[in-house]
């Protein structure tokens, strides 16, 4: 069996109910067991079980795990199954936003910023604690070390100028040729400098499945070409919210003393998102919706997909840390 190098691969997570023990004890043994596909219908779609699952599935496409034959990333029987988790993720989605088509509306909706805004960066700059702070870099951790690699799987699958732009953005993404000025290499400083692994996936068994629903949806939109328009509106959407909210943890690391890797990451986002968002939204969203008008519902998809399930994270947090609880499956440390 083919081997993945240790320094890169994670290894397999420890499971969370049946859906997960099928990927994860035949990813580990090896085995081309038949799947119960029809399982995930009866999953709850945002669960820890389902969302745990389908994460396992799509690292293949990414670093893989350790000790796992990279032959697994196109196994039949292993996508077949995937694609019932998928399906009910996505059904699971559809059902939870309003829909339309009015790209432009929701675009504007995000550039105005409620003054008592009561997010996860305004209770971190306000009143967050250090604790609080090193778990929400444990939760993002998910997606930041592996920052922008979703978003690539959409370049072939545009055309003309919103694809140019779309590469100029991930070029900045991807630290504009530096290695050390890449974005998930910033953020793996960043979690050296707090005193936590930079490991990649080395939190995948402390996060909760709201977490992981973040970033597989942006799998689940980049991997198939007919949701490239909703790749692109998580994209957009992601970008136009960045800055804001980077400025904030800016704010609230400096309150706390924080090592400058840890800031260092942030204001690199407010310098460049603010010109990120303009680039989405006229050269990428624009040039997308004058060439396959017909894309317009799924593109206001991906933009409130990803309010839904970023919401859904910070009520989780939220609640968690205003009870003085963990917001992790597993603390880092006894709590204060």
């Amino acid at each position: 069996m083919t081997k993945i190098d240790r320094d890169v691969a994670a290894r397999l997570p420890e499971i969370r109910g049946p859906l997960s023990a099928a990927v994860v004890d035949t990813l580990a043994g090896g085995r081309r067991d038949e799947f119960d596909r029809e399982a995930a219908a009866e999953a709850d779609p945002f669960g820890e079980d389902l969302q745990l699952a389908l994460h396992v599935c799509y690292e293949l496409h990414y670093q893989g795990f350790d000790g796992v034959d990279p032959g697994w990333e196109w196994d039949p029987h292993l996508l077949g199954f995937r694609s019932g988790l998928e399906n009910a993720f996505l059904d699971g989605i559809r059902a939870a936003v309003p829909g339309g088509d009015d790209v432009g509306a929701l675009l504007d909706a995000m550039l105005v910023e409620p003054v008592d805004g009561e997010g996860v960066s305004h209770f971190l700059r306000d009143k967050g604690e250090w604790w609080h702070v090193e778990e929400y870099f444990a939760h993002r951790s998910i997606y930041h070390l592996k920052e922008a690699d979703p978003h690539a799987w959409v370049i072939p699958r545009l055309r003309g100028r919103a694809k140019a732009a779309l590469v100029a953005v991930e070029f900045d993404e991807f630290g504009g040729g530096r290695a050390d000025q890449a974005h998930s290499r910033l953020f793996a400083d960043l979690l050296a400098a707090a005193g936590l692994s930079d490991g990649y996936l080395a939190y995948l068994d402390h996060v909760p499945a709201c977490t992981l629903a973040t970033v597989n949806m942006m799998s689940l939109f980049g991997l198939h070409r007919r949701l490239r328009g909703a790749l692109v509106g998580h994209f957009a959407s992601t970008e136009i919210s960045t800055g804001p909210a980077a400025r904030r943890m800016d704010e609230a690391l400096g309150r706390l003393g924080a090592a400058g890797e840890c800031r260092y990451f942030y204001t690199e986002h407010i310098e460049a998102d603010a010109v990120h968002e303009q680039v989405l939204r006229h050269d990428v969203v624009g040039d997308l919706l004058a060439r396959e008008p017909e894309l317009a519902a799924d593109i206001a998809l991906g933009i409130q997909a990803t309010d839904l399930l970023e919401n859904r994270l910070t009520e989780h947090l939220l609640g968690a840390w205003s009870t003085g609880e963990s917001s992790l499956l597993r603390p880092l440390h006894p709590l204060p």
